[in-house]
């Protein structure tokens, strides 16, 4: 049994950690970039609060705010456009959006590079040695993990675009303040969509090939907890303040275990898809799991029937339905059928409510073979993949 840790944030966890955020900002000094989302500023009861205490310690805040997922160009404009004024520190307050933008802004803030320098798969992958501006990351949704991991996605959409990685240790956030009251206004289609990004990258985790005891045990705490926590969420919102806190604690713990052990082919797939085409990547990930999980179970039935993924797919079946199986295929089955029915029940979009054809499937396939594909239980053909994308059209 032999593994390896990354490095992880600090944590504070809990109703009210926000409020601490002033006395960790005064650690690094006096003088914050806060990297927001436009929705997270407007809609955020607690907003109008934390801008009184930052006034009230002193501690001077600049705001530049992500309209949608961040690109290279905008990570450079704003990287520029605070370069030399002098932030201690900066801060991602919104959803994974958000984060990741912060994130790559902290880690260009005292360097020249152009983040296309470092992204993963484009431009000439320099490596990068930082040093990184201290960064804080306040989820303010429950699904992408961000604020636990080291990847930083950019994307640049069109047909000829992509969604890569600035990826490295030192933009690891110092700090991760998951405060479940930020999650009180969210709406119903990003609960659903987050919600299922964050049991995405839980299961995915769960059956990598890279999984190992502690991922396992971190991938089984939050899968038990969002099983329930998401319906309920879902359905009575701001009221619903223990599911709250059990999505920001499963969500927390998704990013964890992606960053260890990687994640699968829905991942695989969300990079092209999120590139090529305006689909949330939650959607993506909530709208595919159901159909990846039935396309990875054949595929090892017919070509790998001792692949030890079998076993944890049955595993994941009776966590998820609350019941033993004593046959696998019928453990398999329900697995399956549960999924579907949560796609129904938080009505996911098909793929071609964003404009996705049959004819962009080889497009699609061609650039789906990146990091996250290469960690699935199974490598999956062309045809495999496309029966996958087609189950979704």
């Amino acid at each position: 049994m032999q593994f390896s840790i990354a490095r992880l944030p600090r944590v504070e966890f809990g109703a009210g950690s926000l409020d601490k955020l002033s006395a960790i900002i005064k650690t690094f000094g006096r003088r914050a970039l806060f990297v927001t989302g436009k929705q997270s500023r407007e809609q955020t009861p607690l907003w109008a609060t934390l801008l009184d205490h930052l006034k009230n310690e002193n501690i001077e805040s600049l705001f530049t705010t992500i309209d949608h997922e961040p690109s290279p160009s905008l990570v450079d404009q704003i990287t520029a456009e605070y370069r030399h004024a002098n932030i201690d520190c900066v801060i991602g307050f919104g959803g994974g959006s958000s984060l990741d933008a912060a994130k790559a802004i902290a880690g260009l803030l005292k360097i020249e590079n152009s983040v296309m320098d470092f992204l993963e798969g484009v431009g000439p992958e320099l490596p990068y040695h930082g040093p990184a501006t201290p960064f804080i990351a306040i989820p303010t949704t429950a699904g992408t993990g961000s604020e636990a991991t080291k990847n930083a996605v950019l994307s640049q959409p069109g047909k000829d675009g992509f969604k890569k990685s600035f990826r490295h240790d030192k933009l690891v956030a110092e700090y991760a303040i998951l405060d479940p009251r930020l999650l009180a206004s969210c709406p119903k289609a990003l609960i659903a969509a987050n919600g299922m990004d964050a049991i995405t990258q839980l299961m995915e985790s769960y059956t990598s090939i890279n999984a190992n005891p502690f991922s396992d045990a971190l991938a089984q705490s939050g899968l038990l907890r969002a099983k329930e926590a998401l319906f309920d969420w879902y359905q009575n919102g701001a009221a619903a303040e223990k599911a709250q806190s059990s999505m920001a604690y499963a969500a927390w713990l998704s990013g964890i275990t992606l960053a260890q052990v990687g994640l699968g082919s829905v991942h695989g797939l969300a990079s092209p898809l999120g590139a090529f085409f305006p689909i949330p990547h939650g959607v993506v990930c909530g709208t595919l799991l159901a159909e990846a999980t039935a396309i990875n179970i054949a595929a090892m039935q017919q070509r790998e029937p001792n692949n030890p993924a079998l076993n944890k797919y049955a595993t994941l079946s009776e966590w998820l339905n609350n019941k033993i199986f004593s046959d696998q295929h019928d453990a398999h089955q329900q697995l399956v059928k549960r999924l579907r029915d949560w796609v129904k029940r938080l009505e996911l979009p098909p793929l071609s409510t964003y404009g996705i054809k049959q004819a962009d499937f080889d497009h699609i396939i061609s650039h789906a073979r990146g990091s996250s594909m290469k960690s699935n239980p199974i490598v999956l053909s062309d045809d495999e993949i496309r029966q996958l994308l087609n189950a979704r059209l």
